[in-house]
């Protein structure tokens, strides 16, 4: 989003007249949002100085970020908050917390500004004369694996595409490629998908992670027979609800009904929570090449455990990025299968 930052003043007055264009661009951004501001006089500088404040919960430590004032963070909010007719802020003392509105109306503005942003990427990369924009959605780790060596082979070889990554669930991710926000994205399972081009492209191997001083922790491979009795501990956000789908469809065939404790925190923080022993979680072989602190990864035996991988994208995107992307991809998949 820094492109739109150093756009010029004149370029984010939405109140007044908009730059030839404004129509085909309120059809590509969709979801509404600019065409709903244009009917009034709001400059994108408030909606970007109230998406820093909602980040910082702070008006002095959003102009902080910003370069400038509190005084301005504050009177530009106020202004948007006086054209919408909603308060999308509370103010005491203790600072500012946003409120429902502002929560919902700032989200949806930022979705719609990264669209934007996306845009004028996009542009000023065929402007520069480059050789395309190409953005990848993923929910698998970059620690190592398919889609890291995937990744850095398609920069070294096409050094002059810009490459933009995103890291979501398989729901958005799937809504974003059909909206054309997302070029392909990368996830587990094999989903039908009628308008979308779905291609395996690898396999995962399941791994447990469990504390260094589990009593499974020193072996070289363990069974879901050993883990009957284990207390799980899964992220709410995914991959969490598909890890917890697999616990229960696994273990079910050994007659278990697994415990599973959903916590609202990254992956990141659910490793070191096993390692404090709240718990143990599953995860696949991309993610284990990244050191935890009293952790240990044991992989879970069995030819069923295998994770499938897909790549997701829309069959008329005629980006030629796309294409010579997936074309790499195949060309790794099949060089893997033939060294195996």
């Amino acid at each position: 989003m820094a492109e739109i930052f150093r756009m010029e003043r004149k370029d984010l007055d939405v109140g007044g007249k908009l730059r030839a264009g404004k129509d085909d661009a309120i059809a590509a951004l969709g979801q509404g949002f600019l065409a709903s501001v244009m009917h009034l006089r709001i400059s994108l500088h408030a909606i970007l100085h109230s998406i820093v404040a909602l980040e910082q919960r702070s008006f002095r430590r959003a102009a902080n970020i910003i370069g400038t004032d509190q005084s301005v963070v504050s009177r530009r909010i106020r202004a948007l908050e006086d054209e919408l007719g909603v308060s999308l802020f509370e103010r005491d003392r203790a600072g500012v917390r946003p409120t429902a509105a502002g929560v919902q109306f700032i989200l949806q503005a930022k979705a719609a500004l990264r669209d934007l942003d996306y845009a004028v990427k996009f542009a000023r990369s065929a402007g520069s004369g480059s050789s395309g924009f190409l953005r990848v959605g993923f929910l698998c780790s970059l620690a190592t694996g398919f889609l890291r060596d995937l990744l850095v082979e398609f920069v070294s070889v096409h050094p002059s595409v810009t490459v933009d990554v995103a890291y979501g669930g398989s729901r958005d991710q799937i809504r974003q490629v059909r909206d054309r926000s997302l070029d392909i994205a990368f996830f587990t399972g094999v989903p039908e998908l009628s308008d979308c081009d779905v291609e395996l492209l690898w396999h995962e191997y399941v791994y447990c992670a469990l504390p260094e001083g589990h009593r499974l922790a020193s072996r070289h491979s363990i069974d879901w027979s050993d883990l009957q009795e284990e207390r799980f501990i899964v992220s709410r956000e995914e991959p969490g609800p598909e890890i917890h789908d697999y616990l229960i469809r696994r273990l079910a065939t050994l007659g278990t009904q697994p415990q599973v404790r959903r916590l609202s925190v990254c992956r990141e923080s659910l490793f070191h929570l096993v390692a404090m022993g709240f718990g143990v979680t599953l995860t696949s072989d991309s993610a284990i090449a990244t050191p935890f602190p009293g952790l240990r990864f044991t992989p879970i035996g069995g030819s069923e455990d295998l994770l499938p991988t897909v790549g997701v994208w829309l069959p008329g995107n005629d980006n030629p990025a796309l294409r010579r992307f997936v074309s790499l991809a195949r060309a790794m998949r099949g060089a893997r299968a033939h060294s195996s």
